[in-house]
């Protein structure tokens, strides 16, 4: 068996939204300190229930380093102003490559596209994010983060988290 679960059911529209405000409602969560929803860039139905659901939520964007991914990114950025949201800030991924041999960093796709958009609209750039293939394997395999303490990927991800969580 590969371990992969190819069953899956397809919503639509009012379905993914009756389920979104069913999890959000009915779940027993207890005292949360966060709850991570992670979306792709848009302003569709779901983010909307999201929003309405969760009152005064704050949001953290995501982008990749491309002009088209920051594009995508500054929409979600209006939406988030029309939706009061508290944008905590952007982070870019995919901000180089990780040489699974040598943890040499190459620029596969450009750096700064997210940093650009932090300074064009007045918000936190949180920091970059390389992909890193050794990260990728370990996680895969089960393994925890701190396992893996010289990757730039969990350097990274642990500078952004000092930011996001603060005392």
């Amino acid at each position: 068996s590969s371990g992969i679960n190819a069953e899956y059911g397809i919503w639509r529209g009012p379905k993914k939204t009756a389920m979104i405000k069913q999890f959000l409602s009915d779940v027993c969560w207890g005292a949360l300190d966060y709850l991570l929803i992670d979306t792709p860039p848009g302003t569709s139905d779901e983010h909307m229930t999201i929003m309405e659901a969760i009152p005064n939520c704050s949001v953290v964007l995501v982008t990749s380093p491309q002009a088209v991914a920051a594009a995508d990114v500054l929409r979600q950025v209006t939406f988030c102003k029309k939706t009061n949201a508290n944008v905590l800030g952007i982070i870019e991924t995919m901000s180089g490559f990780v040489c699974p041999n040598c943890s040499d960093c190459g620029l596969l796709f450009g750096k700064g596209g997210g940093k650009r958009l932090a300074e064009y609209c007045n918000i936190e750039f949180l920091g970059y994010v390389p992909i890193d293939p050794n990260l990728s394997r370990l996680l895969d395999r089960g393994e925890l983060f701190k396992n893996f303490q010289s990757s730039a990927s969990i350097q990274s991800y642990t500078e952004i988290t000092k930011k996001l969580i603060k005392p």
